[in-house]
């Protein structure tokens, strides 16, 4: 039994953190966009990145970027929840062979 709550718990986390992982990595990419347009020479550059990104969010979101990042987010989850899977199928198979 104890083998089956670390698992959940193990799932439960892997979930979590790959829900949050395209968060951070869009935001903090916003968020240096955002810092680096106070220089006026990247202004219109930085503008031009931070249209594409958003563009990029849209398409998987039906022309709503943070739909996109929403949809992003819940299969970037199931991945991370299938790998912890196949980790602990793994880890399983390998303690049986020895």
């Amino acid at each position: 039994m104890t083998m089956f709550t670390n698992f959940l718990r193990s799932l439960l986390l892997s979930i979590i953190f790959s829900f949050f992982a395209p968060i951070l990595f869009f935001g903090a990419g916003l968020l240096i966009l955002s810092l680096a347009s106070l220089l006026p020479a990247l202004e219109g550059l930085t503008k031009i990145i931070a249209t594409q990104i958003s563009h990029f969010l849209a398409t998987f979101g039906n022309g709503m970027p943070m739909e996109g990042l929403f949809v992003i987010c819940l299969t970037c989850s199931f991945v991370g929840a299938l790998f912890d899977t196949y980790v602990y199928y793994r880890c399983q198979i390998l303690r049986l062979d020895s």
